[in-house]
């Protein structure tokens, strides 16, 4: 769910077959960047849990993409937990220390398989920059975790594009991968880069041979 800039959302029943089957819808607030009239975030979605709630939506069939402290804990109030775009350990860290051990914390992360590290950036650099280092929702969440307008300016520093895309070896990247996981993650969502247009499915069967 994301912010539209006119009409109202609607919560369309789903197919009694689709029902029946594991699902669980994410739900995103949109970003003030991409739309011509923005409402205050937490309105909006305070607002559209209640018509999930109207429409039989139970709470553990749906996830938030919450960063915010304010977001983080409606997540765990209402729905089953989040599942944050664009994070780092540190931010799994302070979401388990303020959700407890009862909401689910499932961040994304991404990783570039390369072992050069100036052509594993140059990608990283390219996916990061524009347009997420330019959403103002992503920026505000990295200084809450050390992250200056230095590292965020000019397409993102080296310190803060190592943080958001893990590179390397499988085995190096497997291991950044489970700080999420130390730091209290319930679970990981890889997103592979690749340059070029390449098929990323290789990269996700040479990582599965060491996360699984």
């Amino acid at each position: 769910m994301g912010q539209r800039s006119r009409g109202r959302r609607r919560v369309v029943p789903a197919d009694r077959r689709q029902a029946q089957r594991p699902f669980l819808l994410g739900i995103g607030i949109g970003h003030p960047e991409s739309v011509t009239a923005y409402r205050q975030p937490y309105a909006s979605m305070v607002d559209y849990l209640d018509q999930l709630d109207a429409a039989g939506v139970p709470p553990d069939r749906r996830i938030l993409a919450a960063l915010g402290p304010r977001a983080l804990h409606l997540a765990a109030e209402r729905t089953l937990g989040t599942h944050p775009y664009l994070t780092v350990p540190d931010h799994t860290r302070a979401a388990r220390q303020m959700l407890g051990p009862g909401a689910v914390i499932a961040p994304e992360h991404k990783v570039v398989l390369d072992t050069d590290p100036d052509r594993a950036r140059a990608s990283s650099r390219a996916f990061v920059s524009d347009p997420y280092l330019k959403l103002s929702n992503y920026t505000s969440n990295l200084r809450r975790y050390g992250y200056t307008d230095a590292d965020i300016d000019d397409g993102g520093s080296d310190r803060l594009i190592d943080a958001l895309v893990l590179h390397g070896s499988p085995g190096s990247i497997a291991a950044g991968l489970r700080s999420h996981l130390d730091a209290g993650a319930d679970h990981v969502a890889i997103q592979v880069l690749t340059s070029n247009g390449n098929d990323p499915i290789p990269a996700y069967r040479q990582l599965a041979r060491v996360l699984l």
